[in-house]
């Protein structure tokens, strides 16, 4: 016996009761489960649907579907982890090295200046204002998604949460460290103002990587990971 149409949407809207709310992750449980279904129901035919569903959710142990989705997160952050570094690998690649090697030099200027701890503060207070408008308008978009019940890939928001407040977490940090410190910059020997210059120039690659390059490669993303990922958004 084959599931219908209406049990299949039942077993998706099973899945997210249980608090799997990715579209991706909820596909490949329902497929899970229907099979399983369809095999309890060639041992024991006279078993409704719902029981035998059930039956077959009951053999995902005490916490239900929540190892799957655990499982399914440390792979999915895996894979956002290699895309971030090959967006990461551009910049020390021509021609964006060049950019690299500016950003760089410029760091490294501006350390060797008094009071540069300053600087560095103020323009990370300049980022943060920044950001948080582009967070704002990225939230009011998220919650317009769900307000239309979209469907939601599990990568899709990994994206979405990835690039918010990289910089409120730097600029603590760093804050942080130069109040516990009290180190300036100016004083510094030259290998240290060089580690120092390279490390800054890292991080920023990766904040502007997360922050503008990924999301706005989000859909290209999406159906490079996703072979159903186009006939899901229209459906």
């Amino acid at each position: 016996m084959k599931l219908t149409a209406s049990q299949i949407d039942n077993l998706f809207k099973f899945t997210r009761k249980h608090y799997v709310y990715h579209y991706d992750v909820q596909s490949e449980l329902v497929d899970h489960l229907a099979n399983d279904i369809e095999s309890i129901w060639q041992e024991t035919p006279n078993l409704s649907f719902e029981q035998a569903r059930d039956k077959s959710f009951k053999k995902f142990g005490v916490f239900g579907f929540m190892d799957v989705i655990e499982a399914k997160q440390k792979q999915m952050n895996k894979r956002y982890w290699k895309i971030l570094l090959r967006f990461v690998k551009e910049w020390f690649t021509m021609p964006k090295l060049l950019t690299t090697i500016l950003m760089f030099s410029g760091i490294y200027l501006v350390l060797q200046v008094q009071y540069s701890k300053f600087i560095i503060l103020g323009s990370l207070l300049l980022a943060i204002i920044f950001e948080s408008v582009y967070l704002y308008k990225d939230r009011q978009a998220q919650k317009k998604k769900t307000e239309k019940k979209e469907k939601i890939f599990l990568l899709e928001a990994m994206i979405g949460q990835t690039k918010g407040g990289f910089v409120s977490i730097a600029f603590v940090n760093i804050f942080n460290f130069i109040h516990v410190t009290k180190v300036e910059f100016s004083s510094l020997e030259t290998h240290w103002l060089l580690l120092i210059a390279f490390c800054t120039t890292v991080v920023m690659i990766i904040f502007y990587v997360t922050s503008y390059v990924i999301p706005n490669k989000c859909q290209e993303l999406l159906q490079e990971t996703y072979p159903e990922y186009k006939l899901a958004k229209s459906l």
